[in-house]
């Protein structure tokens, strides 16, 4: 991307000039006039222009607002006499790069052309990789308007330090967007922690978020590094943030605000450089109300937040996932399944999907196992989602309880824990297992829904 347009009317400045910018490795085409410059310009794109300000027949200013339509980019030099000096500046409020003086110093021609160049070059790349990054998070997330959306708010906060809740629910792909963020960002060289909460007991989320010091507790028998150091330099994701206990929301503030940890048994505290990105699959608010998280936690943590929406409120992203997903099942399973029937698509955009994208997937990995055939037909499909898609909740299969989550019809979830207790024989312990939810929230739900 080294080529020159040289734009004079006098014939010996133009074979100077291309002499010279030959010798410095670049590639010249030298024209005579504003007119044949825009011709010659709408063919070779060169990477630069190099103008005469005055040409008789259209000047500098004229012709390269005629290039700036053709490319907005592209890096114009002006070549300008001493009187012209004046107009040559104020060519540069009109998109100019630069302009040189009569006769041109040569060393600094060649500097200038290489920066600009150099910039331009820089330009490209980064819209290009805007470009691929949009194009691989629609892979990732969908290409439905709403999808579109969070995809340019994933692009404003990216590049910022800022703390962000991500609220959505299970199945969404929220850790897949808090990746995304780590890897655009800054920090992308650093390492990305993933932390659930959900899957965390109570009485070891201090010890494992802050780390601990030799002796500080019974069995602490060596130093341990806490989820909060191990990140240090990179980004910690705090997945269903709202089941941290009140107590340590106070700690987590502290981590939030002033960037500094206390290991559990230590005097003193240590400077952690983190990004925390929390995640969740409720409204958090509505936590805040009812007392069971912290106001100044929320408004710390969210200086920005992205909500994410179940794949019932974008139909439009069930046909792309689904196409995508049996690519991949088919290409798997070493299967030849090319398609999905019509009616079949038409029971997969109904159906409400309470587990979401992941809940879809799991439905064409299984469709495709069982067909036998170059197409997924009806009844591939009919005994994981219901014969009537959405109308008859009866004939959702059993899944577990984290895909259905808030947002989701509470008869769906109230059916489940039902359904799970029945196959256990009322056993909690193997019900909250079956269900992937741990036996307190069980206990929980079955008050809240009066299950007897």
């Amino acid at each position: 991307m080294n080529n020159v347009l040289v734009v004079d009317d006098q014939q010996i400045l133009r074979v100077t000039l291309t002499e010279l910018l030959e010798e410095a490795g670049f590639s010249v085409t030298a024209v005579a006039s504003g007119r044949k410059a825009i011709e010659t310009f709408k063919n070779d794109r060169p990477a630069a222009v190099l103008l005469d300000l005055k040409m008789p027949d259209m000047d500098g200013i004229e012709t390269m607002q005629e290039l700036k339509k053709i490319d907005a980019d592209v890096p114009v030099i002006l070549i300008t006499a001493h009187g012209d000096v004046e107009t040559a500046v104020g060519a540069i409020k009109l998109g100019a790069y630069d302009f040189i003086v009569k006769p041109p110093k040569f060393d600094r021609l060649i500097l200038t052309l290489r920066r600009a160049i150099e910039k331009l070059e820089l330009k490209r790349k980064v819209e290009n990789l805007n470009i691929a990054f949009e194009t691989s998070l629609e892979w990732l997330l969908g290409s439905s308007d709403i999808v579109k959306k969070i995809i340019k708010q994933i692009h404003q906060v990216a590049w910022s330090d800022f703390s962000l809740i991500i609220q959505g629910e299970t199945g969404t792909g929220k850790t897949t967007i808090a990746r995304a963020i780590h890897n655009l960002s800054k920090r992308a060289k650093g390492p990305f922690i993933n932390v659930d909460m959900g899957t965390m007991p109570e009485t070891l989320v201090e010890s494992e978020l802050f780390g601990y010091e030799k002796g500080a507790f019974t069995g602490a028998e060596r130093k341990k590094k806490g989820f909060f150091e191990c990140a240090d330099g990179g980004t910690i994701l705090i997945d269903e943030v709202q089941n941290i206990p009140l107590h340590i929301q106070g700690k987590l503030l502290r981590v939030v605000e002033e960037k500094k940890i206390s290991p559990l048994g230590s005097a003193g505290s240590m400077d952690i450089d983190i990004r925390i990105i929390a995640a969740t699959n409720i409204d958090i608010k509505e936590a805040v109300i009812q007392k069971k998280f912290r106001e100044d936690l929320f408004f710390r943590l969210g200086e920005f937040v992205l909500n994410l929406p179940p794949l019932r409120e974008r139909v439009d992203d069930i046909p792309f996932f689904s196409q995508r997903f049996l690519r991949e099942a088919a290409g798997e399973m070493n299967k030849d399944i090319y398609g999905i029937a019509d009616d079949v698509m038409g029971r997969l955009t109904r159906y409400p999907w309470p587990g979401n994208v992941r809940e879809l997937k799991n439905v064409i990995r299984k469709a495709v196992l069982l067909a036998g055939g170059d197409m997924i037909m009806p009844e591939h499909v009919e005994f994981l989602i219901g014969d009537k898609c959405g109308s008859d909740m009866e004939n959702l299969a059993l899944m577990p309880l984290k895909e259905l989550s808030a947002g989701a019809v509470r008869d769906v979830e109230r059916k489940a824990i039902k359904q799970a207790l029945a196959l256990t024989k009322g056993n909690k312990t193997k019900a909250a297992a079956m269900l992937q939810i741990d036996y307190k929230t069980l206990l929980t739900k079955i008050k809240e829904y009066e299950i007897s």
